[in-house]
Order: structure tokens, then sequence, then C-alpha cells
């Protein structure tokens, strides 16, 4: 009788320890060892780095802080990070141009964040779109980062079944899916406010952060990259 041994893939959580441990490699090599290392930001105004629209802050908002922030902790790293980012997008549009507009750019990693524009999507719909997302940066061997939705002071953060909840475990869930990284920037503000911090002190308008809110999010990506 021949056996047959079934082997399960397990896929594990992805930890900040060691999830980015190749590209902390590169960012830590001196010159002329080194090469330069590609971050892109895809997502919606957030990331794009709108404030009181239409007032636009790229510099004050995460993408620009994560390289500051980067270059200080990795002083010879040649980094780039390039947004990506469309005001008003959602991830349906966003997976559309990911192999053009991001995967084009050969990138070491990846961060995704259109939680707070899905809200009115169906969620199969809406979870095809970033798990095609994931799929595709996966399949090049590019470093993937979700992130759960910054606030929008019109929804209710404390209701579960507010569409803003609903989507960041819809995220949080996806990541662990697929063991990739995972900015939980729904559950930071949350902390944040519970910790005495007033919501409005965070945000430039409803649904868009200040550069306080923005640096809670960068806080959370930069413990992916240890040194």
């Amino acid at each position: 009788m021949m056996l047959t041994t079934l082997v399960f893939a397990t896929i594990l959580q992805a930890s900040p320890q060691d999830y980015m441990a190749n590209v902390v490699t590169e960012l830590k090599k001196d010159w002329p060892k080194n090469r330069m290392v590609e971050i892109v930001c895809h997502g919606h105004s957030v990331p794009a780095g709108f404030f009181k629209t239409p007032e636009v802050q790229t510099m004050n908002a995460y993408p620009n802080l994560l390289k500051a922030d980067l270059s200080a902790r990795f002083p010879h790293a040649v980094i780039n990070v390039t947004v990506t980012a469309i005001g008003g997008e959602n991830s349906i549009s966003g997976e559309n141009r990911f192999a053009k507009d991001v995967l084009s750019r050969h990138p070491d990693v990846v961060t995704i964040d259109y939680a707070l524009n899905d809200r009115g999507f169906p969620a199969e719909v809406i979870k095809s779109a970033w798990k095609s997302m994931v799929s595709q940066a996966k399949a090049q061997n590019v470093k993937v980062i979700l992130l759960t939705p910054t606030p929008d002071q019109s929804a209710k953060m404390d209701d579960p079944n507010d569409p803003i909840n609903i989507r960041a475990e819809e995220i949080r869930a996806l990541a662990k899916a697929e063991g990739v990284g995972l900015v939980d920037s729904l559950a930071e503000f949350k902390s944040a406010i519970q910790s005495g911090t007033k919501l409005p002190d965070l945000m430039s308008q409803v649904n868009h952060p200040n550069r306080k809110g923005h640096e809670l999010v960068v806080n959370q990506l930069m413990k992916w990259f240890p040194n």
C-alpha cells in the first residue's frame, strides 16, 4: 500500500522583527555595495498628502515622513519613496493601475492604503482588489504593508458595525491570511484617543489627518524597519 503524505503550507502572521529582513540588509549596506531601495506608497488622498482640501502638504504626510525617518535610522542608505496615490481613488481603480504605476518601478516595499474610500463598495469586490494587489506584489518578491484606515470624524469609530471598522477588520484578516505586513492606523488613532488626545487635534479636516496624525502612522511603519 502506498502512503501519501499531504503537506499543508501554513502562512504565518508577518512579524516586524524579520519580515523586512532582506530590505533592512540593503538599507545597512555602505557605498559602493549599496543600491537604491525603492518604497512605493499606493492609495488615496491620505498618502497623497491632502490636508484641508484642496491644500496638499506632501512633506507632512507619512510617505515623506517615512523617508526622513528611514534616512535618519540608516544614514548610509540610498532611499527613494515614490507616491502613486490619487486623491478620491478606491482600491478597484488602484488595482487596475497597480502593475503599470507600482510594479513597473521594481519596488522593494509597497504600502497599500485605500480603506477610507472603499467603504461604499461591496466587500467581495474590495477584497478581490486588495488580494490581487498583494498577489501581484508577492509574485515579484515585493514586501507588502497593508494599512487600516485613518479616521473619519463622521464615522462611529466605537461601533463595530460602522464601515470604517468593518474595512479595518477585513484588512487585518487579509494581512494575516497573506502573511504580509500590517500597520493598524485605526487602532493607533483609537489608542491615542483613549490616552486623552482629542481626535480633532489629529485631523486637518473631517477625513484627512494633520501632521500629528500622519506621525502616528509613520511611527507604526517604522516598526517594520528595525535596525
